[in-house]
């Protein structure tokens, strides 16, 4: 973990438009697990995962176009973040694929764990809070 003072995981949650039903259907999928998960995600994703699971702890950012991806990046280099969950559209053009690279390069020089699909997204999932669990007991 990043921040070893905070009891929550702190994840970020972004897709891409042609991805947002898959990465809804993985948070219901996950959701049992998330529930303890403090989330923040761009505007579009992180409404409809409300939506979805009006339970869960998520808090919405601005939209991927209008500074979200920025805002995560922040949160990033502040080292507030436990986990990124992207789930990219390797297929469509990117109109903002230097936001998603300055993302990708930002979770790299931190160290962050970063998923873009569904299997590493179950892993850090099950790593991350399975450490939880063990460091907490």
């Amino acid at each position: 973990m990043n921040n070893s003072s905070v009891d929550a995981s702190r994840f970020a949650l972004v897709a891409h438009d042609a991805r947002k039903d898959e990465i809804v259907e993985w948070v219901g999928l996950q959701q049992s697990r998330l529930s303890g998960v403090q989330i923040f995600s761009t505007g579009t994703t992180g409404g409809r995962i409300i939506k979805a699971f009006p339970e869960l702890n998520v808090t919405c950012l601005k939209s991927g176009p209008l500074g979200g991806d920025q805002q995560i990046g922040a949160m990033i280099c502040e080292e507030k973040l436990d986990a990124l969950i992207f789930f990219v559209d390797p297929l469509s053009p990117m109109p903002h694929d230097v936001d998603v690279k300055a993302l990708t390069r930002l979770a790299t020089v931190y160290n962050l764990p970063m998923a873009c699909s569904r299997s590493t997204a179950d892993l850090i999932v099950n790593g991350l809070l399975d450490e939880d669990a063990s460091t907490r007991a």
